[in-house]
């Protein structure tokens, strides 16, 4: 069973990784989505989130942005980011178990600048 975490706004993909009001927890077995479950963000501390979720077993987030920091720390963790998506999270989830969905490499630099986060979109490679 695969683990894959969404930062959420309701049940859309959230714009800002840490400023998201839930994440959408889905277990995929067999490249499907067999359950779905949404907690409340626990609140925005540096380097919290990414071991909060780690620690439940999440081995990939989906976020529209997201600080490098909390990069870091995922990527240490051995979890896969994929920041730049949008829309429906279940769509989002179900765009990832097919291959579809890619990280665009969003990585939001300064919290000065968190509303515009998803917004900005690396050119695809990079």
């Amino acid at each position: 069973m695969m683990k894959i975490a969404v930062a959420c706004m309701g049940k859309q993909v959230g714009g800002h990784f840490g400023h998201c009001e839930n994440f959408t927890i889905f277990e995929a077995e067999d490249g499907k989505i067999a359950s779905e479950n949404s907690i409340p963000n626990p609140g925005h501390r540096p380097g919290f989130l990414p071991n909060f979720l780690g620690d439940m077993g999440v081995e990939v987030i989906i976020a529209g942005g997201m600080g490098g920091g909390a990069v870091e720390i995922f990527n240490e963790r051995k979890i896969e980011v994929i920041v730049g998506a949008e829309g429906d999270a279940r769509a989002a989830v179900e765009s990832y178990l097919g291959g579809e969905l890619k990280s665009t490499g969003s990585v939001c630099h300064e919290h000065a600048h968190e509303n515009e986060c998803g917004g900005h979109h690396a050119p695809k490679g990079n």
